[in-house]
Protein backbone atom coordinates (compact mmCIF):
# COMPACT_ATOMS: atom_id res chain seq x y z
CA UNK A 1 0.00 0.00 0.00
CA UNK A 2 1.14 3.55 -0.77
CA UNK A 3 0.18 6.50 1.44
CA UNK A 4 -0.60 9.69 -0.48
CA UNK A 5 -1.97 12.69 1.43
CA UNK A 6 -3.11 10.39 4.20
CA UNK A 7 -4.97 7.96 1.91
CA UNK A 8 -3.93 4.39 1.20
CA UNK A 9 -3.63 3.31 -2.42
CA UNK A 10 -3.18 -0.31 -3.51
CA UNK A 11 0.35 -0.88 -4.80
CA UNK A 12 -0.54 -2.29 -8.20
CA UNK A 13 2.27 -3.14 -10.58
CA UNK A 14 1.74 0.12 -12.40
CA UNK A 15 2.65 2.13 -9.32
CA UNK A 16 6.14 0.64 -9.04
CA UNK A 17 7.75 3.24 -11.38
CA UNK A 18 6.13 6.00 -9.33
CA UNK A 19 7.51 4.56 -6.10
CA UNK A 20 10.95 4.26 -7.66
CA UNK A 21 10.68 7.85 -8.88
CA UNK A 22 9.79 9.09 -5.44
CA UNK A 23 12.67 7.12 -3.95
CA UNK A 24 15.14 8.47 -6.52
CA UNK A 25 14.02 12.05 -5.87
CA UNK A 26 14.36 11.52 -2.13
CA UNK A 27 17.89 10.29 -2.73
CA UNK A 28 18.60 13.37 -4.84
CA UNK A 29 17.32 15.68 -2.10
CA UNK A 30 19.40 13.82 0.50
CA UNK A 31 22.48 14.25 -1.69
CA UNK A 32 21.83 18.00 -1.94
CA UNK A 33 21.65 18.22 1.86
CA UNK A 34 24.84 16.19 2.25
CA UNK A 35 26.65 18.40 -0.28
CA UNK A 36 25.74 21.51 1.70
CA UNK A 37 26.44 19.81 5.04
CA UNK A 38 30.01 19.03 3.92
CA UNK A 39 30.60 22.40 2.27
CA UNK A 40 32.68 23.52 5.28
CA UNK A 41 35.12 20.60 5.03
CA UNK A 42 37.92 22.15 2.98
CA UNK A 43 41.17 20.88 4.42
CA UNK A 44 42.43 20.34 0.88
CA UNK A 45 41.23 20.82 -2.69
CA UNK A 46 39.35 19.34 -4.38
CA UNK A 47 37.04 19.13 -1.37
CA UNK A 48 34.20 16.63 -0.76
CA UNK A 49 31.77 19.38 -1.82
CA UNK A 50 33.32 19.42 -5.30
CA UNK A 51 32.92 15.69 -5.90
CA UNK A 52 29.34 15.75 -4.60
CA UNK A 53 28.49 18.79 -6.71
CA UNK A 54 29.68 17.01 -9.85
CA UNK A 55 27.27 14.20 -8.95
CA UNK A 56 24.44 16.71 -8.49
CA UNK A 57 25.15 18.25 -11.90
CA UNK A 58 24.34 14.88 -13.43
CA UNK A 59 21.65 13.65 -11.03
CA UNK A 60 19.39 16.66 -10.46
CA UNK A 61 18.50 17.28 -14.13
CA UNK A 62 17.89 13.53 -14.61
CA UNK A 63 15.44 13.52 -11.68
CA UNK A 64 13.61 16.63 -12.85
CA UNK A 65 14.62 18.58 -9.74
CA UNK A 66 15.81 21.66 -11.63
CA UNK A 67 13.80 24.22 -13.55
CA UNK A 68 15.65 26.65 -15.80
CA UNK A 69 14.31 29.89 -17.22
CA UNK A 70 15.49 32.48 -19.73
CA UNK A 71 16.83 34.55 -16.86
CA UNK A 72 18.87 31.65 -15.49
CA UNK A 73 20.23 30.85 -18.95
CA UNK A 74 21.37 34.48 -19.21
CA UNK A 75 22.89 34.26 -15.71
CA UNK A 76 24.87 31.15 -16.68
CA UNK A 77 25.83 32.61 -20.08
CA UNK A 78 27.36 35.67 -18.38
CA UNK A 79 29.53 33.41 -16.21
CA UNK A 80 30.55 31.26 -19.17
CA UNK A 81 31.58 34.31 -21.22
CA UNK A 82 33.61 35.44 -18.21
CA UNK A 83 35.23 32.00 -18.11
CA UNK A 84 35.97 32.10 -21.84
CA UNK A 85 37.60 35.51 -21.43
CA UNK A 86 39.72 34.05 -18.62
CA UNK A 87 40.84 31.15 -20.81
CA UNK A 88 41.81 33.56 -23.60
CA UNK A 89 43.75 35.66 -21.09
CA UNK A 90 45.51 32.53 -19.81
CA UNK A 91 47.10 31.98 -23.25
CA UNK A 92 49.39 34.96 -22.65
CA UNK A 93 50.45 33.95 -19.13
CA UNK A 94 53.85 32.54 -18.26
CA UNK A 95 52.28 29.55 -16.47
CA UNK A 96 49.37 28.56 -18.70
CA UNK A 97 48.55 25.43 -16.73
CA UNK A 98 48.14 27.38 -13.50
CA UNK A 99 45.98 30.05 -15.14
CA UNK A 100 43.78 27.55 -16.98
CA UNK A 101 43.25 25.47 -13.82
CA UNK A 102 42.21 28.59 -11.86
CA UNK A 103 39.69 29.65 -14.51
CA UNK A 104 38.40 26.09 -14.89
CA UNK A 105 37.55 26.10 -11.17
CA UNK A 106 35.76 29.44 -11.60
CA UNK A 107 33.71 27.98 -14.48
CA UNK A 108 32.86 24.88 -12.41
CA UNK A 109 31.70 26.97 -9.46
CA UNK A 110 29.65 29.28 -11.67
CA UNK A 111 27.88 26.27 -13.20
CA UNK A 112 27.19 25.04 -9.66
CA UNK A 113 25.60 28.42 -8.85
CA UNK A 114 23.28 28.12 -11.86
CA UNK A 115 22.41 24.55 -10.83
CA UNK A 116 21.55 25.67 -7.29
CA UNK A 117 19.43 28.50 -8.71
CA UNK A 118 17.55 26.08 -10.97
CA UNK A 119 17.09 23.66 -8.05
CA UNK A 120 15.66 26.43 -5.85
CA UNK A 121 13.41 27.66 -8.66
CA UNK A 122 11.98 24.14 -8.99
CA UNK A 123 10.50 24.29 -5.46
CA UNK A 124 11.44 27.60 -3.79
CA UNK A 125 10.26 27.04 -0.22
CA UNK A 126 11.18 23.39 0.25
CA UNK A 127 14.49 23.42 -1.61
CA UNK A 128 15.68 26.66 -0.02
CA UNK A 129 15.04 25.32 3.47
CA UNK A 130 16.85 22.10 2.56
CA UNK A 131 19.95 24.02 1.47
CA UNK A 132 19.87 26.27 4.53
CA UNK A 133 19.52 23.24 6.80
CA UNK A 134 22.66 21.78 5.25
CA UNK A 135 24.54 25.07 5.56
CA UNK A 136 23.56 25.36 9.23
CA UNK A 137 24.94 21.88 9.89
CA UNK A 138 28.13 22.75 7.98
CA UNK A 139 28.57 25.93 10.02
CA UNK A 140 27.98 24.07 13.28
CA UNK A 141 30.47 21.39 12.25
CA UNK A 142 33.10 24.02 11.44
CA UNK A 143 32.61 26.05 14.61
CA UNK A 144 32.60 23.00 16.92
CA UNK A 145 35.80 21.74 15.29
CA UNK A 146 37.25 25.22 15.69
CA UNK A 147 36.39 25.30 19.38
CA UNK A 148 37.94 21.85 19.92
CA UNK A 149 41.09 23.06 18.21
CA UNK A 150 41.27 26.50 19.80
CA UNK A 151 40.93 25.13 23.33
CA UNK A 152 42.99 22.03 22.44
CA UNK A 153 40.33 19.64 23.75
CA UNK A 154 41.73 16.66 21.84
CA UNK A 155 45.33 15.64 21.10
CA UNK A 156 46.54 17.31 17.92
CA UNK A 157 43.32 19.33 17.53
CA UNK A 158 45.04 22.69 17.96
CA UNK A 159 47.37 22.05 15.05
CA UNK A 160 44.56 20.68 12.88
CA UNK A 161 41.86 23.29 13.50
CA UNK A 162 43.84 26.50 14.13
CA UNK A 163 46.45 28.52 12.25
CA UNK A 164 48.76 31.17 13.73
CA UNK A 165 46.64 31.26 16.90
CA UNK A 166 43.46 31.83 14.88
CA UNK A 167 40.56 29.40 14.53
CA UNK A 168 40.15 27.92 11.07
CA UNK A 169 37.79 25.05 11.91
CA UNK A 170 37.48 22.64 9.02
CA UNK A 171 38.89 25.15 6.52
CA UNK A 172 42.44 25.74 5.35
CA UNK A 173 42.29 29.43 6.23
CA UNK A 174 40.70 31.44 9.10
CA UNK A 175 39.84 34.12 6.53
CA UNK A 176 37.41 31.68 4.88
CA UNK A 177 36.17 30.06 8.09
CA UNK A 178 34.99 33.39 9.52
CA UNK A 179 32.96 34.57 6.50
CA UNK A 180 31.41 31.11 6.11
CA UNK A 181 29.68 31.56 9.47
CA UNK A 182 28.00 34.85 8.55
CA UNK A 183 24.97 33.42 6.65
CA UNK A 184 24.31 30.97 9.50
CA UNK A 185 24.59 33.80 12.04
CA UNK A 186 22.15 35.89 10.00
CA UNK A 187 19.67 33.04 9.73
CA UNK A 188 19.78 32.47 13.49
CA UNK A 189 19.15 36.17 14.14
CA UNK A 190 16.27 36.02 11.65
CA UNK A 191 14.79 33.02 13.47
CA UNK A 192 15.10 34.83 16.79
CA UNK A 193 12.96 37.61 15.33
CA UNK A 194 10.34 35.46 13.63
CA UNK A 195 10.14 32.03 15.31
CA UNK A 196 8.23 30.92 18.39
CA UNK A 197 9.88 31.24 21.79
CA UNK A 198 11.35 27.72 22.01
CA UNK A 199 12.96 27.79 18.58
CA UNK A 200 14.03 31.42 19.07
CA UNK A 201 15.96 30.46 22.23
CA UNK A 202 17.75 27.60 20.44
CA UNK A 203 18.62 29.88 17.54
CA UNK A 204 19.83 32.51 19.97
CA UNK A 205 22.25 30.01 21.50
CA UNK A 206 23.46 29.00 18.04
CA UNK A 207 23.87 32.66 17.08
CA UNK A 208 26.08 33.14 20.15
CA UNK A 209 28.19 30.15 19.16
CA UNK A 210 28.62 31.41 15.58
CA UNK A 211 29.45 34.89 16.86
CA UNK A 212 32.21 33.52 19.10
CA UNK A 213 33.53 31.48 16.18
CA UNK A 214 33.55 34.62 14.07
CA UNK A 215 35.39 36.49 16.83
CA UNK A 216 38.19 33.95 17.28
CA UNK A 217 38.73 33.63 13.54
CA UNK A 218 40.35 37.06 14.02
CA UNK A 219 39.44 37.83 10.41
CA UNK A 220 38.97 41.56 9.82
CA UNK A 221 37.22 40.80 6.54
CA UNK A 222 34.76 38.46 8.28
CA UNK A 223 34.03 41.08 10.93
CA UNK A 224 33.36 43.67 8.20
CA UNK A 225 31.24 41.16 6.29
CA UNK A 226 29.12 40.36 9.36
CA UNK A 227 28.67 44.01 10.31
CA UNK A 228 27.46 44.99 6.84
CA UNK A 229 25.26 41.90 6.43
CA UNK A 230 23.55 42.37 9.80
CA UNK A 231 23.00 46.08 9.10
CA UNK A 232 21.46 45.37 5.69
CA UNK A 233 19.25 42.64 7.18
CA UNK A 234 17.99 44.86 10.01
CA UNK A 235 17.31 47.73 7.59
CA UNK A 236 15.45 45.55 5.06
CA UNK A 237 13.29 43.82 7.68
CA UNK A 238 12.52 47.18 9.27
CA UNK A 239 11.43 48.56 5.88
CA UNK A 240 9.24 45.65 4.76
CA UNK A 241 7.56 45.09 8.12
CA UNK A 242 3.94 46.27 8.28
CA UNK A 243 3.71 46.45 12.04
CA UNK A 244 5.31 48.90 14.44
CA UNK A 245 5.06 46.21 17.12
CA UNK A 246 7.26 43.93 15.02
CA UNK A 247 9.70 46.80 14.46
CA UNK A 248 9.93 47.28 18.22
CA UNK A 249 10.53 43.55 18.64
CA UNK A 250 13.31 43.72 16.06
CA UNK A 251 14.91 46.70 17.79
CA UNK A 252 14.73 44.87 21.13
CA UNK A 253 16.43 41.81 19.64
CA UNK A 254 19.13 44.00 18.06
CA UNK A 255 19.74 45.76 21.37
CA UNK A 256 19.86 42.42 23.20
CA UNK A 257 22.22 40.98 20.61
CA UNK A 258 24.52 44.00 20.81
CA UNK A 259 24.65 43.79 24.59
CA UNK A 260 25.32 40.06 24.40
CA UNK A 261 28.04 40.62 21.81
CA UNK A 262 29.73 43.29 23.92
CA UNK A 263 29.62 41.08 27.00
CA UNK A 264 31.04 38.17 25.02
CA UNK A 265 33.84 40.33 23.64
CA UNK A 266 34.58 41.76 27.08
CA UNK A 267 34.72 38.27 28.55
CA UNK A 268 36.88 36.94 25.73
CA UNK A 269 39.26 39.88 26.09
CA UNK A 270 40.03 38.73 29.62
CA UNK A 271 41.73 35.69 28.09
CA UNK A 272 45.22 36.99 27.38
CA UNK A 273 45.76 35.11 24.11
CA UNK A 274 42.42 36.31 22.73
CA UNK A 275 42.72 39.87 24.01
CA UNK A 276 46.20 40.41 22.56
CA UNK A 277 45.20 39.08 19.14
CA UNK A 278 41.92 41.03 19.04
CA UNK A 279 43.77 44.26 19.84
CA UNK A 280 46.34 43.47 17.18
CA UNK A 281 43.76 42.61 14.52
CA UNK A 282 41.21 45.34 15.36
CA UNK A 283 42.91 47.86 13.11
CA UNK A 284 42.14 49.20 9.66
CA UNK A 285 45.71 48.58 8.61
CA UNK A 286 48.31 46.01 9.53
CA UNK A 287 52.02 46.14 8.85
CA UNK A 288 51.60 44.03 5.74
CA UNK A 289 48.87 46.33 4.35
CA UNK A 290 51.01 49.42 3.80
CA UNK A 291 54.00 50.26 1.62
CA UNK A 292 54.71 49.37 -2.02
CA UNK A 293 54.97 45.66 -1.18
CA UNK A 294 51.86 45.65 1.01
CA UNK A 295 48.24 44.92 0.21
CA UNK A 296 47.33 48.48 -0.77
CA UNK A 297 50.51 48.96 -2.78
CA UNK A 298 49.69 45.76 -4.65
CA UNK A 299 46.17 46.99 -5.43
CA UNK A 300 47.58 50.25 -6.83
CA UNK A 301 49.96 48.23 -9.00
CA UNK A 302 47.03 46.06 -10.10
CA UNK A 303 45.08 49.15 -11.22
CA UNK A 304 48.03 50.31 -13.32
CA UNK A 305 48.41 46.83 -14.81
CA UNK A 306 44.69 46.60 -15.66
CA UNK A 307 44.81 49.98 -17.43
CA UNK A 308 47.40 48.71 -19.92
CA UNK A 309 46.16 45.10 -20.17
CA UNK A 310 42.66 45.00 -21.73
CA UNK A 311 42.99 41.23 -22.30
CA UNK A 312 44.21 40.60 -18.76
CA UNK A 313 47.48 38.92 -17.79
CA UNK A 314 46.18 35.46 -16.82
CA UNK A 315 44.99 34.09 -13.48
CA UNK A 316 47.60 33.98 -10.69
CA UNK A 317 50.16 35.84 -12.83
CA UNK A 318 50.01 38.95 -10.66
CA UNK A 319 51.26 37.06 -7.61
CA UNK A 320 53.73 34.97 -9.61
CA UNK A 321 55.40 37.78 -11.55
CA UNK A 322 54.48 41.29 -10.39
CA UNK A 323 53.90 41.44 -6.65
CA UNK A 324 54.62 38.18 -4.85
CA UNK A 325 51.10 37.93 -3.39
CA UNK A 326 47.51 38.01 -4.61
CA UNK A 327 45.85 41.36 -5.13
CA UNK A 328 43.35 40.83 -2.26
CA UNK A 329 40.48 42.41 -4.19
CA UNK A 330 38.22 40.08 -6.17
CA UNK A 331 37.12 42.82 -8.58
CA UNK A 332 40.68 43.74 -9.51
CA UNK A 333 41.53 40.03 -9.69
CA UNK A 334 38.78 39.43 -12.23
CA UNK A 335 40.11 42.22 -14.45
CA UNK A 336 43.59 40.71 -14.20
CA UNK A 337 42.35 37.13 -14.70
CA UNK A 338 39.85 37.71 -17.51
CA UNK A 339 40.56 41.14 -18.96
CA UNK A 340 38.19 44.06 -19.21
CA UNK A 341 35.37 41.87 -20.54
CA UNK A 342 35.58 39.41 -17.64
CA UNK A 343 36.11 42.15 -15.06
CA UNK A 344 33.11 44.20 -16.15
CA UNK A 345 30.99 41.05 -16.42
CA UNK A 346 31.83 40.03 -12.85
CA UNK A 347 31.10 43.53 -11.57
CA UNK A 348 27.82 43.55 -13.52
CA UNK A 349 26.75 40.17 -12.09
CA UNK A 350 27.40 41.35 -8.53
CA UNK A 351 25.68 44.71 -9.00
CA UNK A 352 22.70 43.14 -10.84
CA UNK A 353 22.30 40.65 -8.00
CA UNK A 354 22.23 43.41 -5.39
CA UNK A 355 19.99 45.85 -7.30
CA UNK A 356 17.50 43.23 -8.49
CA UNK A 357 17.63 41.62 -5.05
CA UNK A 358 16.66 44.80 -3.23
CA UNK A 359 13.74 45.31 -5.59
CA UNK A 360 12.54 41.73 -5.17
CA UNK A 361 12.89 41.89 -1.38
CA UNK A 362 10.18 44.56 -1.22
CA UNK A 363 7.53 42.14 -2.55
CA UNK A 364 5.71 40.04 0.03
CA UNK A 365 5.91 36.33 -0.74
CA UNK A 366 6.31 33.07 1.21
CA UNK A 367 10.13 33.19 1.01
CA UNK A 368 10.58 36.91 1.67
CA UNK A 369 12.29 36.51 5.04
CA UNK A 370 14.77 33.87 3.90
CA UNK A 371 15.43 35.89 0.74
CA UNK A 372 16.32 38.95 2.80
CA UNK A 373 18.72 36.81 4.86
CA UNK A 374 20.46 35.48 1.74
CA UNK A 375 20.56 38.87 0.04
CA UNK A 376 22.07 40.47 3.15
CA UNK A 377 24.66 37.69 3.31
CA UNK A 378 25.50 38.29 -0.34
CA UNK A 379 25.94 42.04 0.20
CA UNK A 380 28.35 41.28 3.04
CA UNK A 381 30.32 38.93 0.78
CA UNK A 382 30.35 41.47 -2.04
CA UNK A 383 31.73 44.12 0.32
CA UNK A 384 34.39 41.76 1.66
CA UNK A 385 35.47 41.15 -1.92
CA UNK A 386 37.02 44.62 -1.84
CA UNK A 387 39.72 43.38 0.54
CA UNK A 388 40.07 39.67 -0.28
CA UNK A 389 39.82 37.34 -3.28
CA UNK A 390 36.48 35.54 -2.95
CA UNK A 391 36.29 34.13 -6.48
CA UNK A 392 36.74 30.51 -5.34
CA UNK A 393 34.71 30.63 -2.11
CA UNK A 394 32.14 27.87 -2.49
CA UNK A 395 29.58 29.53 -0.23
CA UNK A 396 29.70 32.69 -2.39
CA UNK A 397 28.32 30.65 -5.29
CA UNK A 398 25.78 28.87 -3.07
CA UNK A 399 24.44 32.21 -1.82
CA UNK A 400 24.28 33.85 -5.25
CA UNK A 401 22.54 30.72 -6.57
CA UNK A 402 19.96 30.94 -3.78
CA UNK A 403 19.34 34.63 -4.46
CA UNK A 404 18.83 34.16 -8.21
CA UNK A 405 16.78 30.99 -7.77
CA UNK A 406 14.36 32.79 -5.47
CA UNK A 407 14.22 35.94 -7.60
CA UNK A 408 13.40 33.97 -10.74
CA UNK A 409 10.93 31.61 -9.09
CA UNK A 410 7.22 31.77 -9.77
CA UNK A 411 6.42 32.24 -6.08
CA UNK A 412 3.23 34.32 -5.97
CA UNK A 413 3.38 37.71 -4.29
CA UNK A 414 0.84 38.20 -1.54
CA UNK A 415 0.29 40.11 1.64
CA UNK A 416 1.92 38.23 4.51
CA UNK A 417 1.74 40.71 7.34
CA UNK A 418 4.83 40.03 9.44
CA UNK A 419 5.38 36.35 8.65
CA UNK A 420 8.90 36.98 7.35
CA UNK A 421 9.70 33.27 7.56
Amino acid sequence: MLMVAGHSIPAYAGTAPIARGLSAKSLGLALVWLTMALSSVVFAEPAPYDALMIGLMVLLPMLGLVTFSNGLVLFLAAWLVLGAAGLISAVGSGAIDVSVKHIAITIFLSISAALIAAFVRNNPERHTRLIISGLLFASLLAVVAGAIGYFNLLPGANELFTKFGRTRGTFKDPNVFGPFLVPALLYCVHSMATARAGRAIVMGLLAGLFFLGLLVSFSRGAWLNAGIALTVYAYMVFVVSRSNLFRLKLLAIVAFALCGAMLAIAGAMQIESIGDLVRARASFTMEYDTGPEGRFGGQLLALKTIAISPMGIGAREFARVLHGQDVHNVYLSMFLNAGWIGGFLYLSIVMATIIAGFRYALHANPTQGIFIVMLSAFVGLAAEGLIVDTDHWRHFFVIIGLVWGLMLSKTPHRQLGNRLT
